[in-house]
């Protein structure tokens, strides 16, 4: 019924819809994460949850975004530390 490209594009959407479904950061970018951070805990909480220069020294979203996607191991935190946050629904 289905010949081998149709059937390839299949398992590619198919694999791209659990991998999302899968992946709780789907579709939010570092800046949302960034933003919504300093929006509930401002810049000093930030800073101590996560002990970085770019939240503890005149900190700014600007600022904060290009360090984070220079440093992978702090952008790991503020993943983690987004994914840990209680948001309301």
């Amino acid at each position: 019924m289905y010949n081998d490209y149709s059937q390839t594009k299949l398992d590619d959407i198919n694999m791209h819809e659990q991998s999302s479904d899968q992946d709780p950061l789907h579709g939010i970018t570092l800046k949302i994460m960034v933003t919504r951070l300093e929006q509930k805990y401002g810049w000093q909480e930030l800073g101590q949850r996560i002990n970085i220069k770019c939240f503890n020294s005149n900190p700014s979203i600007k600022s904060s975004l290009s360090f984070l996607r220079k440093t992978p191991w702090a952008r790991e935190k503020v993943e983690a530390l987004y994914l840990q946050t209680k948001w309301p629904n």
